[in-house]
């Protein structure tokens, strides 16, 4: 028997401000069902250390990004307050793209169980295609949550939901996936 666990990836106030106003009603509403139908949820947020000593120069998204963005003590590094850790739900720091990049998030799932990984967050092109990929080579079985997902290139995201990740898993929207629990 498959045990799932949410993954909400880079629900950060920052990253809140580059997708449509529509976007977090469905991510707060996956974070609610998963709580109601007893699914571990998982929060995945980037995190570098003070002056990013620990991104390259030669890393064109974290290499080129000014020292004090995505650190503890950024306050739009934050989770926003609608999707927030609750009780006992697990957060972990990535320093990469990959919600497995720079943590034990693999050791956390095995664990617990955890074959099934449930896929939300931002961007659709970055967090969420990196981590489907890995997660699917990793031998998880993954379900994406297509309207829980968002990139600034809605054609980019469209591609992504409707020709990558469907071949590598199940593609469902947030109504599909609470109806399913």
């Amino acid at each position: 028997m498959s045990r799932t666990a949410l993954l909400l990836m880079d629900l950060q106030r920052a990253n809140l401000t580059h997708v449509p106003d529509d976007y977090l009603p469905r991510a707060v509403e996956a974070l609610e069902a998963a709580r109601a139908a007893g699914v571990p949820v998982i929060h995945i947020v980037v995190q570098l250390r003070a002056g990013h000593v620990d991104a390259h120069p030669r890393n064109r998204m974290f290499g080129s990004l000014p020292g004090h963005l995505f650190t503890a003590d950024d306050p739009d590094a934050a989770i926003h307050d609608d999707v927030a850790p609750d009780g006992g739900e697990i957060v972990v720091v990535k320093n990469r793209v990959s919600a497995f990049a720079g943590n034990n998030l693999r050791q956390l799932l095995d664990a617990q169980d955890v074959t099934h990984l449930v896929l939300a967050g931002i961007a659709t092109s970055g967090v969420v295609l990196s981590t489907t990929l890995q997660a699917v080579d990793l031998d998880y079985a993954v379900t994406v949550l297509s309207d829980a997902c968002a990139d600034r290139n809605p054609a980019l995201h469209d591609t992504l939901v409707n020709d990558v990740f469907a071949r590598r898993g199940d593609v469902v929207t947030v109504a599909e996936w609470a109806k399913s629990l």
